[in-house]
């Protein structure tokens, strides 16, 4: 008997499809034919579901930030850990996740986008350090994250994790990454706030790593 797809089955195709094309190949590179070519389906059906390739992606990284939304609530809740703990936890959700890797990666040649540049700028000023403010407040309070510059802590992890560090913006050897990670470590505990153990920066390195280009040194 055949089975009945329900619309939210086919939404969900879609957007995996999407998200593996366009890990494949790129955003830019991926066409819409390409999608329906991968699932099979017809212009109306997709359309029915998105109004276009830009919708796919927008709900794509819409639905990583509710995942790490979701993380933080859980992180929070959570009393076997230390505010800098939970930070440090947090920022390897980003680091050591293949798909959210990928999907960032993806995207990468729309930032020369000034549009989409802009966008991500706010994004990176205003709702993301409100989610490593709120841990840094915790460990204020349990004395694990012993700083006088909470806000200011937040917006450094934010502005310079997804800009200075990111080698999209600055080419770099995987060494100068490392050096410049480190440097935001010196900062960062110089303030109070030592989350970039040993541990960390490695993973970090490694992360931005994968956000290489092939050849290992970024290009602007």
């Amino acid at each position: 008997m055949a089975r009945i797809m329900h619309p939210g089955d086919t939404e969900r195709r879609i957007l995996d499809s999407a998200r593996r094309l366009f890990a494949e190949k790129g955003y830019e590179k991926t066409s819409v034919q390409d999608i329906l070519d991968d699932l099979g389906l017809s212009k109306g059906g997709l359309y029915h579901h998105f109004k276009s390739k830009e919708a796919i992606l927008d709900r794509l990284n819409a639905d990583e930030w509710t995942t790490t939304a979701r993380l933080l609530d859980e992180l929070v809740g959570r009393k076997d850990m230390s505010a800098l703990e939970k930070l440090r936890a947090l920022i390897v959700s980003a680091l050591d996740t293949p798909d959210h890797l990928d999907l960032v990666r993806s995207q990468l040649a729309l930032l020369k986008d000034p549009a989409f540049f802009t966008t991500n700028m706010r994004f990176w000023s205003t709702r993301l350090p409100e989610s490593f403010r709120s841990l840094i407040d915790m460990g204020v309070q349990d004395g694990s994250i012993p700083t006088a510059y909470p806000e200011e802590a937040a917006q450094l992890l934010s502005l310079l994790g997804n800009y200075w560090l990111m080698p999209c913006f600055y080419p770099a050897s995987r060494a100068d990454l490392e050096r410049r990670i480190r440097c935001l470590a010196t900062m960062l505990d110089a303030i109070g706030v030592p989350v970039f153990d040993e541990t960390l920066i490695r993973r970090a390195v490694r992360g931005l790593t994968a956000l290489m280009p092939e050849g290992g040194t970024a290009s602007a």
